[in-house]
């Protein structure tokens, strides 16, 4: 077993995050079917973000370890689990968790790392990489020559769309707030201002019918926009509700808004289709399915990574005992690229 000291870090309850707890203690077991991964780089999402105001709509009881995903070497097997994985770098998605220096997961959930990344410049691309990669493929299914509208194009899994569209030969409108227009339009991408412009009014100069799809993480009462600006047979993906990050009230409303809306217009005979992505759907009751999903899109997320077909940038690197300034750091919108955590 690893002989370093354990840590993590937990989220006590609503608090600053100059409040999280360090924690102390003994490096976990894995039980049968399990594994004790030693993390190398943990990200900070927005998931983080809205956990720590209570927002996150499925987040566990207070005090719990955040963490969404995380990227490090196997250092110990459970029974019935191949001795070999230990020393590999594999990647894992949690949800909750990964905020800590040794994680225990099933070794079904575990994805090899492919060598030549970092474990920080996987890390980058485990959480957001996917939900891109299944909003645009799976489910969107867009196609080459065909127009589609990121919002949030600067942000985590925005980036990473935008690159990976382009890259299938798609047309780009994104909006974002300036400080990215110069990158955005490096990639490709026609930037549009989200504070000073009518989006609405700007997209339909730049595709008079329409886009093909639009993929929309801020949810509220701008998603009735995006679901107007598809052309027909069009597609939109909504997959958050960040508008309503700081909102009080009730952390299931927001999303159960958004399903009850997508759910309607999937019944308006006009061709267009509305989907709610949750990354975790069908973990429940098909797992073996889920999981050999998750496997097969993060090899081609990292496949495209080693490319160089995508770029995701690490805003900051801190260390895990630093969680709460990087935190703070992320939420402060001054950085470009994710804040990752490292052991």
């Amino acid at each position: 077993m690893d002989s370093h000291p354990f840590v993590r870090v937990v989220l006590p309850g609503i608090v600053e995050p100059e409040e999280l707890r360090i924690e102390h203690g003994t490096v976990p077991e894995p039980g049968p079917g399990r594994v004790v991964i030693a993390m190398e780089a943990t990200g900070v999402s927005f998931a983080e973000q809205q956990m720590r105001r209570g927002r996150y709509y499925d987040q566990p009881p207070f005090p719990f370890v955040p963490g969404y995903d995380l990227v490090g070497r196997v250092v110990s097997t459970g029974a019935g689990v191949d001795p070999g994985l230990a020393g590999r770098r594999v990647a894992a998605l949690v949800k909750v968790g990964g905020w800590a220096s040794h994680v225990v997961v099933d070794a079904r959930d575990a994805v090899e790392v492919p060598a030549g990344l970092s474990a920080a410049q996987a890390e980058t691309v485990v959480v957001n990489g996917v939900t891109a990669w299944r909003m645009l493929h799976r489910i969107a299914r867009v196609r080459a020559e065909r127009t589609v509208l990121v919002h949030g194009a600067g942000g985590g899994v925005g980036l990473i769309l935008v690159q990976l569209a382009r890259a299938t030969g798609v047309t780009v409108i994104g909006t974002a707030s300036p400080r990215h227009h110069d990158a955005l339009r490096d990639l490709g991408v026609t930037p549009i201002d989200y504070r000073t412009e009518d989006v609405p009014a700007r997209v339909r100069e730049l595709a008079p019918g329409g886009v093909d799809a639009v993929f929309d993480h801020v949810g509220g009462r701008g998603v009735v926009d995006s679901w107007h600006m598809l052309a027909p047979g069009g597609t939109l993906v909504s997959y958050g509700s960040a508008s309503t990050r700081d909102d009080s009230g009730s952390k299931q409303w927001p999303v159960m808004k958004l399903l009850v809306r997508t759910l309607l217009w999937n019944t308006l005979p006009n061709g267009r289709h509305a989907f709610f992505f949750n990354i975790w759907a069908g973990r429940r009751f098909r797992a073996d399915r889920f999981r050999a999903q998750l496997r097969a899109d993060l090899a081609e997320v990292f496949a495209a990574l080693g490319r160089g077909d995508i770029s995701a940038p690490i805003g900051a690197e801190l260390p895990l005992a630093r969680a709460g300034e990087a935190l703070r750091l992320a939420e402060s919108g001054t950085v470009t690229g994710k804040v990752v955590l490292t052991a």
